[in-house]
């Protein structure tokens, strides 16, 4: 043998030494392999023998919703359907007027009514607010064409009511709403020992509106046929000559021109106690409550029957009683500025014609403004 055959033997078997650790780890990593693809076939068989034994459970049905109930339904359906304002185009809400003759009682008149409006209280407010502008238009036209003239026309409004109905609120909301160079308002109290020296009237007589005047009343003459009747301090003799002075009074005011809206805020008992109570509560209102509105409260039964003997004895023709449903504020506001706006339509006043040559001021004018 040659020496170069034995070198290359010897390169040769180096060599193969050499990669004898490669090979070893190729196959180590190919048997790696072989496994881990043999665990991953018997993991797939195991997972479909297991689906085989559990199927799939189908999913939870749905839970029903809750039907609601026929109330709830019915208010949901009211609700879609109501529009903006339901309102009639021209509802009424007058209250309820009492004919000359009416022989009911007022605990039979509903507190609570809306006669002549079918809307909700959102409405109320609404209806209000568009018919002020009217309101505040007709009692201007009603001071120009007649304020200043002997025998010029006007409107008395009387308020009458228990404690809490609402009548400092027919003041703001509704009177309020107009020029207050336009309104004579009177809040009468307790009578002054100089008025006690005159008959019950005296008063009252010097408040009536002048003429192109809206004269209001909070509380009034009425004051003496009724806590004078509930507390005894006149007979019912005394009471009757007074019903029939009040009529002759009131005649003499629509003979003069004046138009007489009277009005009796009707409360529930029930409600006047919420509202007292809410006085207490609030330390604002606190200057509106006095220990004495827990004592009249105690007479209540006297007061509605001596309300209803007022009513009957002094609701005239030409003088009628209207009694507002007091218990929803916002609807005796609207019933007040409706009975206004049907007592000032009624005298229809017209704006005056002016009583100068007007082209020839407008001449005049400009020539003032060079």
């Amino acid at each position: 043998m040659s020496k170069q055959t034995t070198t290359e033997k010897q390169t040769a078997a180096t060599t193969e030494k050499a990669e004898a650790p490669q090979k070893a780890a190729a196959a180590t990593t190919k048997a790696d392999k072989a496994k881990k693809a043999e665990k991953r076939k018997k993991a797939k068989k195991a997972e479909k023998a297991e689906k085989a034994e559990n199927p799939k459970k189908p999913k939870k049905a749905e839970k029903p919703k809750k039907t609601e109930t026929p109330k709830k339904a019915e208010k949901a359906a009211k609700r879609a359907k109501r529009p903006a304002v339901t309102a009639p185009a021209d509802p009424r809400p007058v209250g309820f007027r009492l004919e000359s003759g009416w022989s009911g009682q007022v605990t039979d008149l509903d507190p609570r009514a809306t006669p002549g409006f079918t809307g909700s209280k959102s409405d109320g407010k609404a209806l209000l607010a568009a018919r002020a502008a009217a309101l505040d238009e007709l009692q201007e036209r009603l001071y120009a064409a007649h304020h200043g003239r002997r025998d010029g026309r006007s409107v008395l409004l009387v308020v009458q009511g228990m404690d809490t109905s609402g009548k400092g609120g027919i003041m703001r909301h509704v009177v309020g709403g107009v020029d207050p160079q336009g309104v004579d308002l009177t809040a009468f109290k307790a009578p002054t020992a100089a008025e006690k020296r005159h008959d019950v009237l005296w008063r009252i007589r010097r408040r009536v509106p002048a003429p192109g005047m809206i004269g209001v009343f909070d509380r009034s003459h009425y004051e003496d046929v009724l806590i004078h009747r509930v507390h005894g301090w006149a007979d019912a003799q005394e009471i009757r000559r007074r019903y029939t002075a009040i009529n002759a009074f009131e005649r003499e005011l629509i003979d003069a021109g004046t138009v007489v809206v009277k009005v009796m805020l009707h409360i529930s008992r029930q409600e006047q106690g919420e509202r007292l109570m809410e006085r207490l509560d609030r330390p604002d209102k606190h200057w509106k409550f006095s220990p004495a509105d827990v004592d009249e409260r105690g007479h209540w039964d006297d007061y509605m029957e001596a309300h209803t003997r007022a009513l009957r004895a002094t609701s005239t023709v030409g003088a009628p009683w209207t009694v507002i449903p007091a218990d929803r504020k916002w609807y005796a506001r609207i019933a007040v500025q409706q009975l206004l706006l049907d007592a000032l339509e009624e005298i229809d006043p017209q704006w005056p014609s002016a009583q100068y040559d007007v082209q020839e001021q407008i001449r005049r004018l400009r020539e003032t403004m060079d």
